[in-house]
């Protein structure tokens, strides 16, 4: 680890960036110094793009030593499952720091700058996420950053969530002087993931388009005094006021949409990943809205010899880094950052590009794991059959069935509950992106109410530990009532008490089944992991009463299933707040089953290998 170079830090705030077309960022500048005034010598900046306000996360940061001492002092769990615990312990991994800028890395000799995205904060014009003209906005600000005399012409881009997306597009579009990636929580295809999971909306993207437009009319005032733009401000406000909600809106509640598809409006936001030629460092966790996709983007990044790694921990969306810094963890969140960059903008030889290159905290007992790939080349195909017959461990089931290890004999049907939604559920932990654990092992580490509205299929008691690897498939064959049917997976790991314990989860709608072969992974010729087209023009229909197949996509996992353990998938109809059935959607979806047929099995698809 480099050590402190500056004891002092100096910083600017709301400096104006001009754009080509007359819009203005605002930057924050952090740099550091001494008594005698800010460093002399220029520099390598750290550059890291908001839609979150840069005021209010710099305010934020008065509470960030006082936050980091407190959870410090609390401890997390044996993180052999992610509790409430591990979310309180969260601020002592040293996440706040590259979440605005981190002082950790200024101190060691960077210039640190956040930059208010286009319409949002404290920059002029209008909002409208990664698209080109964003994208364009980006490769003009770090060329005004090379210019600056504090900066030595080099510079790395980092960010969390929307800012590590905008950092894999900066670096995908191969800015001269870019040197390094950190992207914390990002995502391949994020309207995929997230907008448009399984083929329909969530609802988190209205409140977060809602969360944007609202910080954006939070300026700094003084800042846009100083830098002379009150006047540009309030004119591009008060033009689009709300940006994008309308949309959202109608993506959500218009039938058949044009963007409630993909298509190529939403292909102009998506990074390049096979264009990234700089060290990039992917972080993120089993329980994120974007597990799908930490390791399609470290496989499509076209480097080797460590100049690319992948982290996942067992964590969620808002608690990466909880127990960085533990003796039996990596270091703090802050200070792997400033590793990697002193790494590859420094050529400082500190061993971090010897990680991995696959790095993960195991789910079942906590423990970190290094692989050369993912999933892990030990682990071979295993495949459980659907069986009607009841498990007896899972009473609290809408229908209690059972995981074998052949086909069914008899041909049966099993319909899905069609109850009311369960809040309470491991999918509200994922959506609330870990704050919910707080409420309970409902949202977190037990699933069983959230399984009263599913039908169950429980494997018996696993003989010896076993590790899961990889991406799962359900394969279904199915019927409904109605022209369409969604389907909602969660796969648990059922420990002896009962508990059912959330590992990975997939949904899909039945009219999106279509699938993408050429893309699609398969491990001797059984399919792993189907992606699905989703677009307008592979739409599926479904006739009622008529059976059909259909091939479920179940994110990534590492898991330790113990002997004496069970697997459980559960199936259901919804999964609110996860998924939105909008009412045009739902008069299209009345009932829908399961059917077990000896001639066309139903059956779970997975990577497993024998435990240590």
């Amino acid at each position: 680890m480099g050590p402190v170079r500056y004891p002092k830090l100096f910083g600017a705030n709301t400096v104006p960036i001009p754009m080509s077309d007359g819009a203005v960022l605002t930057a924050d500048i952090l740099r550091p110094g001494d008594g005698a005034g800010p460093a002399r010598e220029p520099l390598p900046a750290i550059i890291n793009f908001t839609a979150y306000n840069k005021m209010l996360n710099r305010r934020g940061m008065r509470w960030h030593n006082t936050l980091r001492t407190l959870s410090a002092r609390l401890g997390g769990s044996d993180r052999q499952r992610f509790t409430a615990r591990d979310v309180l312990y969260t601020p002592a991994g040293g996440i706040l720091e590259p979440f605005v800028i981190n002082r950790t890395a200024v101190l060691r000799g960077y210039v640190g700058l956040m930059i208010d995205v286009r319409g949002t904060g404290t920059s002029t014009g209008s909002w409208d996420f990664f698209q080109p003209r964003e994208q364009q906005d980006y490769l003009e600000a770090v060329a005004w950053v090379r210019e600056q005399p504090w900066c030595n012409g080099e510079f790395v881009v980092t960010g969390i969530s929307y800012g590590a997306i905008s950092a894999l597009i900066t670096a995908g579009l191969q800015p001269e002087g870019l040197r390094a990636v950190f992207a914390i929580e990002a995502g391949e295809d994020q309207v995929r993931e997230l907008g448009l999971t399984g083929g329909v909306p969530t609802p988190g993207m209205l409140l977060w388009i809602l969360a944007v437009n609202g910080f954006k009319w939070l300026p700094s005032v003084s800042g846009l005094r100083k830098a002379g733009i009150t006047k540009q401000f309030l004119r591009d406000r008060f033009a689009d006021p709300a940006s994008w909600v309308r949309h959202a809106v109608e993506i959500g509640l218009t039938e058949n949409h044009p963007d409630s598809f993909l298509n190529p409006m939403w292909a102009t936001k998506l990074a390049r990943f096979e264009d990234i030629t700089v060290p990039t460092w992917i972080h993120g966790g089993w329980h994120d809205v974007y597990n799908r996709s930490n390791f399609r983007m470290f496989d499509r990044i076209p480097l080797s010899g460590g100049a690319k790694q992948v982290l996942v921990d067992d964590s969620y969306h808002l608690t990466a880094g909880s127990g960085f810094g533990a003796a039996d963890s990596p270091q703090p969140i802050d200070e792997l950052q400033c590793a990697w960059f002193d790494r590859w903008a420094k050529d400082i030889d500190n061993g971090i590009d010897r990680y991995g290159p696959v790095t993960v905290r195991r789910q079942g007992d906590g423990k970190w794991l290094q692989h050369t790939q993912f999933p892990d080349p030990a682990a071979t195909v295993r495949k459980l059959y659907l069986d009607p017959a009841s498990s007896g461990t899972a009473p609290h089931a809408g229908t209690d069935a059972a995981l074998a290890l052949e086909p069914v004999e008899i041909e049966s049907r099993l319909p899905l509950p069609a109850g009311p939604t369960r809040m309470a559920s491991n999918n509200t932990g994922v959506m609330s992106m870990g704050v919910t654990l707080l409420f309970g092992r409902r949202f977190g580490t037990d699933d069983r109410h959230a399984e009263a509205g599913a039908v169950t299929f429980t494997s018996a008691p696993f003989p010896a530990d076993t590790v899961l690897s990889g991406t799962m498939n359900l394969h279904l064959n199915a019927e409904a009532e109605g022209s369409d049917a969604f389907w909602s997976v969660t796969v648990c790991d059922v420990e002896p008490d009962g508990a059912s314990v959330p590992l990975t989860r997939g949904a899909l709608l039945s009219t999106h089944r279509a699938i993408d072969t050429a893309a699609s992974d398969y491990v001797d010729g059984e399919l792993l992991f189907p992606l699905h087209t989703l677009t307008a023009d592979t739409v599926l229909p479904i006739e009622p009463g008529t059976p059909f197949t259909i091939d479920i996509e179940i994110n990534p996992t590492e898991a330790l299933i113990r002997a004496g353990h069970r697997l459980r998938v559960a199936v259901s109809r919804t999964s609110f707040p996860r998924h939105f059935l909008a009412p045009w959607r739902q008069r299209h979806i009345t009932g829908q089953t399961i059917v077990l047929d000896p001639e066309s099995p139903s059956y779970l698809t997975f990577l497993a290998r024998a435990g240590e």
